[in-house]
C-alpha cells in the first residue's frame, strides 16, 4: 500500500495492527469524534496541565490521523488537507508521550463524550502499535516480563508465598480462637478458586487475612492454588493481546485443574476487567463457570446472612475511591456501598462519585512507569482534593493499583488518612460467632 512500503519493518508491523482491526468497531469510533471539546473537563491530566495534548478528543487523534494518512485515498494523496500525519519520529515521540504518560484509559471521557467515543479502546489500539515498534516504557513491559516468565509480577517464589500463607494461616487460628481455621493451598474441588495481587503476600498481607477471616465466618469451601494466583494482567494495559491472552489463560487453566466451581478475583480494577469481560474475547468462547469480584462475594454474604457485621467496629468517618477498570469498566457499583454503609458507622460519598469519580492517577500502568511519576503524583492532586473534601479518616478502595496510588497522594498532600481494601474493613467488623435468637 501506497507510503507503507517505504516505512521500516517495525513500523509496518505497527500500521498492519491497526489495519488489522479495521472493523466496524474501530471505524466508528475513530471517525465519530467531532472535536467539541467537552472530554476536556473530564480528563484530570487535561484539567490539572491544561496541555491541549492531553484532551481525550486530541488522544483519538493521536491514532486517527494515522488511519487518514495510511487507509484513507485522500489521506493518501493529500495528507495536510485531512489532518492526517506521518508515522514518524516526532509522531511516535509525541504517541508514547501522551498515551503511556498522559492516560489511564480510565473511561472518564467516554461516559462524557455526546458521541459516545471508545477513547480507552482506541488508547489501547495505539499502544499495540507502540509495542510492535518495542515501545512500551521500560518498567511497565518488566513487570509483564516478570509475570509471563515466573508467574507473577513479583516473581515470589513458591516456598515464600507458601510461607507467607501458612504463617497468615497461624494468625487467623488465633485471632478465631479455632484450630480449624484454614487458608486451604492448592485443594481440588472447592468452590471457589481465589486469586491474590502478588503485592499482598508481598507487601500487604493483611488484605489476604481479611479475606480470609471473611471465608471462615461464611463457611465458605474455597482455596488458592500456590502455583497460579496471580490477578493482575499489566499486559492488558501495554495493548499486548497475546501475552495479556496467556495470562489470563493460566487462571483459566487452574481453575480447571483444581475443578473448581467458581473463579474468585482479589481487589483489582484492571485485574478485574482483563479476566472476567476481555478474557471471553481473547478466548472466543464464555467461560464455563461464574467469574466475580471477591467485593460481589462479600456483598451476597452480608445480604443473606451468612456474616454479620457490627459498624460501631468501625467507627471513623470512611469514604470509598472508585476503581475505573472495576466501576465504569466492569459494572460493579453498588455492592461496595452497600457492604460500606453496613461495616461502617459513618459512611460517606466522594464527588464526583460512581461512574463519574475522578481516576485516582494510577492506573493505565502510571505505577509501573518511573519515568511519569512527577505527573501522576501532580495529576493524582484532584483525587487528593475529593478525599479532603469528605472529612473522612479512612479511604477504602477495592483495588491495590488504586491503594499504591492513594498511598503516595496520602503523603504527598497530607490528607492523614488510613487507606483500606473494602475486604479489611469488613473483616474490622465482623461478628464471628452463632447468631443470638
Amino acid at each position: 500500500m501506497a507510503g507503507i512500503k517505504m516505512l521500516s519493518p517495525d513500523r509496518k508491523r505497527a500500521l498492519r495492527v491497526l489495519e488489522n482491526r479495521l472493523g466496524g468497531r474501530l471505524l466508528t469510533h475513530l471517525n465519530s469524534c467531532v472535536h467539541c471539546g467537552l472530554c476536556g473537563k473530564s480528563c484530570h491530566y487535561y484539567l490539572k496541565y491544561g496541555d491541549p495534548r492531553f484532551i481525550p478528543g486530541n488522544k483519538v487523534d493521536q491514532i486517527s490521523r494515522l488511519y487518514r494518512r495510511y487507509f484513507s485515498p485522500l489521506g493518501r494523496i493529500l495528507p495536510a488537507w485531512v489532518g492526517a500525519r506521518d508515522l514518524d519520529e516526532e509522531t511516535i515521540e509525541e504517541m508514547v508521550d501522551v498515551l503511556f504518560g498522559g492516560c489511564t484509559m480510565c473511561g472518564r471521557c467516554s461516559v462524557h463524550c455526546s458521541i459516545g467515543v471508545d477513547v480507552p479502546f482506541l488508547v489501547r489500539t495505539a499502544r499495540t502499535m507502540l509495542m510492535e515498534l518495542g515501545l512500551v516504557p521500560k518498567g511497565l513491559q518488566s513487570t509483564i516480563d516478570t509475570s509471563v516468565n515466573t508467574g507473577n509480577n513479583m516473581a515470589i517464589p513458591q516456598k515464600e508465598l507458601v510461607d507467607t500463607l501458612e504463617w497468615l494461616e497461624e494468625d487467623l487460628r488465633m485471632e478465631v480462637g479455632d484450630e480449624s481455621a484454614a487458608i486451604p493451598l492448592d485443594k481440588a474441588g472447592q468452590r471457589l478458586l481465589y486469586t491474590l495481587n502478588p503485592r499482598e503476600p508481598k507487601f500487604f498481607p493483611l488484605s489476604i487475612s481479611a479475606v480470609a477471616k471473611i471465608m471462615y465466618a461464611a463457611g465458605e469451601s474455597w482455596t488458592i492454588s500456590t502455583h497460579c494466583y496471580d490477578v493482575t494482567n499489566y499486559a492488558f494495559l501495554s495493548g499486548d493481546d497475546e501475552a495479556a491472552r496467556g495470562l489470563a489463560g493460566r487462571l483459566c487453566d487452574e481453575v480447571m485443574k483444581l475443578k473448581a466451581e467458581q473463579l474468585l478475583l482479589a481487589e483489582c480494577g484492571h485485574g478485574f476487567r482483563a479476566i472476567r469481560w476481555e478474557g471471553p474475547t481473547w478466548f472466543g468462547k464464555a467461560y464455563p463457570y461464574p467469574v466475580l469480584s471477591v467485593v460481589e462475594l462479600i456483598a451476597e454474604y452480608v445480604r443473606s446472612g451468612l456474616i454479620r457485621l457490627d459498624p460501631s467496629l468501625n467507627a471513623e468517618r470512611v469514604t470509598l475511591h472508585d476503581p475505573c477498570n472495576l466501576v465504569r469498566a466492569g459494572g460493579v457499583i453498588e455492592e461496595q456501598r452497600y457492604v460500606l454503609a453496613r461495616a461502617a458507622s459513618d459512611f460517606v460519598e466522594m464527588s464526583p462519585n460512581r461512574v463519574d469519580n475522578y481516576c485516582c492517577g494510577g492506573g493505565g500502568g502510571q505505577l509501573s512507569m518511573g519515568e511519569y511519576r512527577d505527573r501522576r503524583i501532580e495529576a493524582g492532586e484532584i483525587k487528593a482534593d475529593q478525599i479532603r473534601r469528605t472529612g473522612a479518616r479512612m479511604v477504602a478502595t477495592p483495588c491495590h493499583n488504586c491503594i499504591d496510588q492513594l498511598m503516595e497522594l496520602n503523603q504527598v498532600y497530607e490528607l492523614n488518612v488510613e487507606i483500606k481494601t473494602v475486604a479489611e474493613i469488613v473483616a474490622d467488623a465482623l461478628v464471628l460467632g452463632k447468631q443470638e435468637n
